[in-house]
């Protein structure tokens, strides 16, 4: 196993439901990868995996800069270098946006009150909302409060950014801003996993895209082969029903 995130064999279960069956992947260091695919494929479980939010089987490995991602302290490694953005934005509602980023360098890091301020400005300011830094989440936007996520995630200055589907839950008008910053994001060498739905951004800035169904990779490769000369014919057709939708 040889990548930055190295998976194999992940296998996942809900009772007898197998949700991953057996997933094998590679993701470099610096690399953007888009997973995309229908509903119900598995490709929010993936990312999970990576941090162990979720459990898998027990003759599944991952491993994260070469560290196991088990139960112990090796987890609490890799969640110090692995960030997520999740669809819901998940900010404290008793913090000001300033505070919701300065939470977790200041509790997992005890970076000094001081430095953890500063940090958490110069990141709003990274995502275009430093004007918002003394207000409580309920009085920002969709788009706003993803930023605010994005920030908090990039606060503990992980090595892995995985982000779950970060603009399905938005409103059409505010798609546009979130995704604006994570373009910026993929050009800085951080590696990111993203389960998306936005064609045409991972177009953009994915190194390779993977294509999800029924709990397999059926597809990987970059994304003028994936998206615009796909090989798999369950590829091709959910890419029509999507790009004709």
């Amino acid at each position: 196993m040889s990548g930055f995130v190295s998976i194999r064999n992940l296998r996942k279960f809900y009772g007898d439901f197998e949700v991953l069956k057996g997933i094998d992947l590679e993701i470099e260091k610096g690399e953007v990868v888009c997973v995309i695919g229908p509903s119900g494929s598995g490709k929010s479980t993936l990312i999970r995996c990576i941090n162990r939010l979720e459990d898998f089987s027990e003759d599944s490995a991952i491993l994260v800069d070469g560290i196991h991602v088990t139960p112990g302290r090796s987890l609490a490694r890799v969640r110090a270098e692995v960030g997520m953005v999740f669809q819901s934005f998940n900010l404290f509602p008793h913090l000001t946006v300033r505070e919701n980023v300065m939470l977790a360098p200041r509790r997992v890091r005890r970076t000094p009150r001081a430095a953890a301020r500063a940090q958490a400005d110069r990141l709003l300011a990274r995502v275009g909302i430093a004007e918002q830094a003394d207000k409580y989440p309920e009085l920002l936007s969709g788009g706003q409060q993803q930023r605010v996520a994005i920030a908090r995630a990039l606060a503990m200055e992980p090595q892995v950014l995985l982000f779950d589907e970060p603009t399905s839950a938005l409103d059409p008008e505010m798609v546009g801003e979130v995704l604006d910053v994570m373009r910026a994001l993929a050009g800085t060498g951080v590696t990111m996993v993203i389960v998306t739905h936005e064609m045409g951004f991972a177009s953009q800035v994915a190194d390779r895209v993977i294509f999800m169904d029924g709990g397999r990779v059926l597809e990987v490769g970059p994304p003028d082969q994936v998206l615009g000369a796909p090989q798999e014919p369950r590829t091709r057709n959910f890419l029509s029903a999507v790009l004709n939708h």
